[in-house]
């Protein structure tokens, strides 16, 4: 229970410092699917999902742009969304590594 204790704390320690960035990253993913779905005339809340459907690699395919420049920008969010898993994943390997060194 210890590592995962240690492991929770570091975690959240590297999500703390790296949440200015973070949030940097969703403000991006927000406003160009709001772009796409005024472009596309999605409702705003259809557009908000669709950013975030498109961006975590999910891609359900009930909304997808058809104009070029909507095309473009979910490639520009797409490349977002790996940006912003990368950082959780490489956070998260580092807070395992670091409580697996101290317990083990």
């Amino acid at each position: 229970m210890e590592i995962a204790a240690e492991f929770l704390r570091l975690f959240l320690r590297g999500l703390y410092f790296t949440l200015p960035l973070l949030a940097i990253l969703i403000l991006i993913l927000v406003l160009i699917g709001q772009i796409v779905g005024r472009h596309e005339a999605w409702s705003k809340f259809d557009a908000f999902y669709w950013a975030f459907i498109t961006a975590f690699t999910v891609g359900y395919g009930d909304f997808h742009p058809c104009k070029r420049l909507s095309k473009g920008l979910a490639i520009l969010i797409a490349l977002v969304g790996v940006i912003f898993t990368g950082i959780v994943v490489a956070i998260a390997l580092h807070a395992a590594q670091t409580s697996f060194k101290k317990y083990i």
